[in-house]
C-alpha cells in the first residue's frame, strides 16, 4: 500500500511539473508586446574562422486577434536588397502557418512549406524559418526541470520536446527569466541527443514599458557557424496599415 501511495505521489508530481512547464511557456508567449511592433535589425553571419557578413533588415509586425502577421525587408547589401519575408502565425495549432520568401533576383515568391520551415535555415543564418516565427506552445510538451539563479537573475529551466516528428531538434532546454518571462537561453539537441545549437538573448531592457531583447545570438556548436541579430530603434503600438502584410507588398518592397 505504501509503495502504491509513493507511486501515485510521484505520478502526480510529474503531472504537476508538466502543467507548470506549460503555464510558464504560456506566460512567455503572452508577454505584452503591443498590438504592433517595428524595428531595424542587423544580421551578422559569422563563420568558424571568424569572418563576418552583415545584412540589414526592417521588420514590422501586427497582432490580428490571437494571430500575428510579420513582414521583413532586407535593405543591405545589394545582393540581398529587396528580399522579403512574410509570415502569418496562427494561434490555432491545427492551422499551418503561412510563410513566403520573395527573391528579387529571380522575381519569384517562394511558399515555405511546413516541413521546410522547421528544418531549412533562413537566408544562410543559423535560425530556421520556424525560429523566426512564433511556435505554438502546444507543438511541444513542456516540463519544469528546476529553478536556478545566475548572474543576479532567477530562472525557470524548462525541457520542451516536440509532439510530432520532422523537427530539427528532439528536445530543447529553455532558461526563462522570472522577472520578465523572456527565454534568455535555449539549447537545442539533435536526434542523437547531442547539443546542436545554442541561443543566447542579451541586452534585455524595457522600451516604452515593454520588455525588449536587444541582441540574439544563435550558435551552431557542431559547425562553428553563428548568427547575431542586433535590434535597434524598437517601437510599439505604431500605426501600421494592415494591407502591408500581403504578398503584393512583399513583392513591391518598401
Amino acid at each position: 500500500m505504501k509503495k502504491l501511495s509513493i507511486a501515485i505521489l510521484l505520478a502526480s508530481a510529474s503531472l504537476l511539473f508538466a502543467e507548470d512547464g506549460r503555464e510558464i511557456m504560456q506566460k512567455v508567449k503572452d508577454r505584452p508586446d503591443g498590438d504592433t511592433r517595428t524595428s531595424s535589425m542587423e544580421m551578422k553571419l559569422i563563420n568558424k574562422n571568424g569572418s563576418t557578413r552583415i545584412r540589414k533588415i526592417s521588420s514590422y509586425a501586427m497582432d490580428v486577434g490571437a494571430d500575428v502577421k510579420t513582414i521583413m525587408f532586407f535593405q543591405y547589401p545589394n545582393d540581398v536588397k529587396g528580399t522579403g519575408f512574410l509570415t502569418f502565425n496562427y494561434d490555432d495549432i491545427n492551422k499551418e502557418d503561412d510563410k513566403w520568401l520573395y527573391l528579387p533576383a529571380m522575381k519569384k515568391t517562394r511558399r515555405i512549406s511546413g516541413k521546410s520551415s522547421k528544418t531549412d535555415y533562413f537566408m544562410g543564418s543559423d535560425f530556421t524559418y520556424d525560429d523566426i516565427g512564433k511556435r505554438n506552445i502546444d507543438e511541444d510538451t513542456h516540463k519544469l526541470l528546476r529553478e536556478e539563479s545566475a548572474n543576479g537573475f532567477d530562472y525557470y529551466v524548462i525541457e520542451s520536446t516536440p509532439n510530432k516528428d520532422g523537427e530539427i531538434f528532439t528536445k530543447k532546454i529553455v532558461w526563462v527569466r522570472k522577472d520578465c518571462f523572456i527565454a534568455e537561453k535555449v539549447e537545442y539537441y539533435d536526434k542523437m541527443g547531442k547539443l546542436h545549437r545554442k541561443l543566447q538573448a542579451s541586452d534585455i531592457k524595457q522600451v516604452d514599458g515593454f520588455w525588449t531583447v536587444g541582441k540574439m545570438e544563435m550558435q551552431n556548436v557542431q559547425t562553428g557557424h553563428a548568427t547575431e541579430l542586433n535590434f535597434t530603434d524598437p517601437k510599439y503600438n505604431v500605426k501600421l496599415d494592415s494591407k502591408m502584410f500581403s504578398v503584393n507588398k512583399l513583392e513591391r518592397g518598401l
